[in-house]
């Protein structure tokens, strides 16, 4: 019988998480299920209690479920007590095992697959929500020349860079409007803008020349790629990160690492 996998977030029916990790599993021969669970934006742990007398091993989570599953899991991963947040899940027999593939995925897609390096850059993070506290430690260890955590509510970005682990690196906190002074060569949105096609209030001298403008969301066209676009930036939507961060859930489960490469390919394809 297959093991039982599952992504749990609210809405769900967009995602391609199912499509990759099926295609994860054909490629390395790992007999799994894998579905989209919907869960109500008031029942998250009673669906994942569910899942669990259910026999499901593990799950993905996405929004807005990161900071819940943090506070559900009975352990963690290295690292992710400090980003508080957490997007893949083991079922095992001493409790639920809290990890958060959000970091790798992103920095592997940014350096690898985009072949752009982060270490010395001016990189700034838009966003203080469980999408941006799941990344920012992994992007404080590539050692950026500056790493700035902009948000509207000022004190949830100065929380998020509180928790850094590493004193050594420079990360500071700032409202939008202190953006007005400042460039960057690397800028990532982890707002959830993209998904209400809201315009965030950035001005377009933020964007340095050859600068890189990674958007976590995926298949259509935000109005912060747009405006990278007409800035003169290099735009990216998050499709590589997602694939990747599921590549590091599927290790962190099955111990294979699939290859990722035909994989983004193949679900660009389907956009």
């Amino acid at each position: 019988m297959a093991d039982k996998y599952a992504v749990i977030g609210n809405p769900i029916a967009h995602s391609k998480s199912p499509l990759i990790h099926e295609a994860f599993a054909k490629q390395t021969n790992q007999d799994i299920s894998y579905e989209r669970v919907l869960a109500p934006l008031d029942g998250f742990e009673a669906t994942v209690r569910d899942l669990v007398v259910k026999g499901y091993k593990g799950v993905n989570v996405t929004v807005p479920f990161k900071f819940e599953a943090f506070q559900l899991s009975t352990s963690f991963a290295p690292q992710v007590d400090l980003a508080g947040a957490v997007n893949t899940m083991i079922f095992s027999d001493i409790g639920i095992i809290g990890h958060n593939t959000d970091g790798a995925g992103l920095v592997r897609d940014i350096t690898q697959n985009l072949a752009s390096n982060i270490e010395g850059k001016r990189l700034l993070l838009l966003g203080a929500g469980g999408a941006a506290e799941g990344v920012f430690q992994l992007l404080l260890l590539q050692k950026p020349a500056k790493l700035v955590v902009t948000n509207r509510t000022f004190e949830k970005a100065q929380r998020v860079v509180e928790k850094s682990h590493d004193k050594a690196w420079q990360a500071v906190a700032c409202t939008f409007d202190d953006l007005k002074d400042q460039q960057f060569d690397i800028i990532i949105n982890a707002t959830s803008t993209g998904l209400t096609d809201t315009t965030l209030p950035i001005p377009n001298t933020i964007f340095a020349k050859d600068c890189l403008a990674y958007d976590m969301m995926y298949g259509h066209e935000t109005p912060f790629m747009k405006q990278a676009r007409e800035s003169g930036a290099q735009v990216a939507d998050g499709l590589g990160m997602l694939v990747e961060q599921a590549a590091e859930a599927f290790f962190i489960w099955r111990g294979v690492r699939p290859e990722t490469q035909s994989v983004i390919q193949q679900i660009r394809g389907l956009a």
